[in-house]
């Protein structure tokens, strides 16, 4: 049995506008690095083996500061976990996209990347780091969109309606041929610093 627990990256300037970053390489803003800093913490009650992450600066920023509580130093870059390519979409939010290209802009080819191609390569991504940890226990830091298309294709009865939270934790397990997914979209690591402000 294989664990995983996928993350999505910390908070950026442009998830606080609501833009669209796609594969924009946009860093982790300060409530970014402090999430994660909570998020370390929580993973630090527990054994990992290895840590994979999106070459994108905020999933890789992220997946630093958890190496570094975690006393892992190599990070695997793999550029398969970057986030769903948004096309002419990158960079504005819905009220631009509706200026731009009217109510019915989703519909349109706009140069996006496709659900399913995120779905293919995100699994495949999940499929090698099986074949390289067999028994062990992985965290993969990446994005939302391209996280909640692989887990439709790998998790297929999941409901994947609610976005991930920025540096929410979703665990799956791979026994046998079949992916189970134990826990979704948890931030509770967040609470105390939400009770704090």
């Amino acid at each position: 049995m294989t664990e995983i627990a996928l993350i999505r990256h910390g908070s950026t300037a442009w998830n606080k506008e609501k833009r669209s970053q796609g594969q924009t390489d946009n860093p982790l803003d300060q409530d970014g690095r402090e999430q994660a800093v909570l998020l370390a913490a929580r993973l630090a009650e527990e054994s990992w083996d290895a840590i994979y992450a999106s070459d994108l600066e905020r999933a890789s920023e992220t997946a630093r500061i958890i190496g570094d509580r975690l006393g892992i130093q190599e990070i695997h870059l793999d550029p398969r976990l970057r986030e769903m390519g948004g096309g002419q979409v990158e960079g504005t939010t819905e009220e631009e996209r509706l200026a731009k290209w009217g109510a019915d802009w989703s519909t349109l080819d706009l140069g996006r990347e496709l659900a399913d191609a995120g779905t293919v390569r995100g699994s495949a991504v999940l499929e090698d780091i099986v074949q390289q940890h067999p028994d062990g226990r992985v965290i993969v830091v990446s994005h939302g969109a391209v996280l909640r298309n692989t887990l439709r294709g790998l998790v297929p009865e999941l409901d994947i309606s609610v976005k991930l939270s920025n540096t929410s934790i979703t665990r799956i397990v791979k026994n046998e041929n079949a992916w189970q997914c134990e826990l979704y979209n948890c931030s509770v690591h967040l609470d105390s610093s939400r009770e704090s402000q």
